[in-house]
C-alpha cells in the first residue's frame, strides 16, 4: 500500500478513548493515568483529551452492560430519541458522540485513537478502515518505523460486511490500536509499554505534520481477512475441536491470513 499527497489542514483536536470495552485494561489503564498527569501526551498546538468510553463498562469489568458500544455508532442509534429505555451503550453513544462529534460533521474532533486489547497473539497492531487515505498511510508508517524492531502490523478492515459502527467513527481519521495477547482484566506491563509508545509516535507524528515537516512517498505491508473458518461442530452446534498446539499462539494475522500480507499499490 502506497501513499504520496498527504492531508492539508493542519491536525487540532486528537481523542484517545480508553475502556470503550470495559475489561480491555491497557486503554483503562493509560487513559486514567493522563487524565491525572497528561504531560507525556500533549504537544504544540495540540488539544489532546484522553477519555474513558465506556465507565460502567469498566467499573464492572465487563466487555459492556447492554451492548457493545463499538457496535452502535451508526445513524440509526445515535438518531434515536434520548430515553431511559434506550440500552446503556446507545444513550452512552449519543452523549460521545454530542462531545466529539457530531459524526460526519466539520466539527468533529480530526483524530480518535481508540485503544483496545486481545486474546490473540497479534502483538501491535494499528487498523485502517481506508486504503486511500494517505494521511494514515503516512501515520502507520511512520509508527511502525518509530517502534522497529518491534513489530507493528496493519490490519485492513475495508469490505463492507466487516465495517462496524465504531466509537472511533465519530473523527474525521479514526484509527483503532489493538495490542495482544492479554487475557480480558488483567493488565500486562510490556503490553500497556508497547501502546504507550504507539501513542507517543502518533503523537509525533502529528505534531511534525503540523510543523510542516514533508513525507516522502511510502509503502506499508497490510493484513486482511480472506475468509472466516469456524471449528467443527457437532450436530448440537457445539465446538469439537481445539487448536493444535503447532498453531497455538501464532501471530494472530499469520493464523488468520496464512502468513501471506498484502501490499497493495
Amino acid at each position: 500500500m502506497t501513499s504520496c499527497h498527504v492531508a492539508d489542514d493542519p491536525i487540532k483536536k486528537v481523542a484517545i478513548f480508553g475502556g470503550t470495552h470495559g475489561n480491555e485494561l491497557t486503554g483503562v489503564f493509560l487513559v486514567k493515568h493522563w487524565l491525572e498527569n497528561g504531560t507525556e501526551i500533549q504537544r504544540t498546538g495540540l488539544e489532546v483529551k484522553p477519555f474513558i468510553t465506556n465507565p460502567r463498562a469498566v467499573k464492572r469489568c465487563t466487555r459492556y452492560v447492554d451492548c457493545d458500544l463499538n457496535r452502535v455508532f451508526d445513524p440509526e442509534n445515535l438518531g434515536k430519541k434520548m430515553s431511559e429505555d434506550l440500552p446503556y451503550e446507545v444513550r452512552r453513544a449519543q452523549e460521545i458522540n454530542h462531545l466529539f462529534g457530531p459524526k460526519d460533521s466539520e466539527d468533529s474532533y480530526d483524530i480518535i485513537f481508540d485503544l483496545h486489547n486481545t486474546t490473540s497473539n497479534m502483538g501491535c497492531t494499528l487498523i485502517l478502515e481506508d486504503s486511500r487515505n494517505d494521511f494514515l498511510i503516512q501515520m502507520f508508517h511512520y509508527i511502525k518505523m518509530s517502534l522497529a524492531p518491534l513489530p507493528c502490523y496493519v490490519y485492513l478492515i475495508e469490505h463492507p460486511s466487516l465495517k462496524y459502527a465504531t466509537a472511533r467513527s465519530i473523527a474525521k481519521y479514526a484509527v483503532g490500536i489493538e495490542v495482544g495477547p492479554q487475557p480480558q482484566g488483567v493488565l500486562r506491563a510490556d503490553i500497556l509499554d508497547q501502546m504507550r509508545k504507539m501513542i507517543k509516535h502518533a503523537l509525533d507524528f502529528i505534531h511534525n505534520f503540523n510543523e510542516g515537516k514533508e513525507f516522502p512517498p511510502c509503502a506499508i505491508e497490510v493484513y486482511k481477512i480472506m475468509e472466516k473458518v469456524d471449528y467443527p461442530r457437532n450436530k448440537s452446534g457445539e465446538i469439537a475441536a481445539i487448536i493444535h498446539p503447532k498453531l497455538q499462539a501464532v501471530t494472530h494475522t499469520e493464523h488468520r491470513c496464512g502468513g501471506h500480507p498484502l501490499v497493495l499499490r
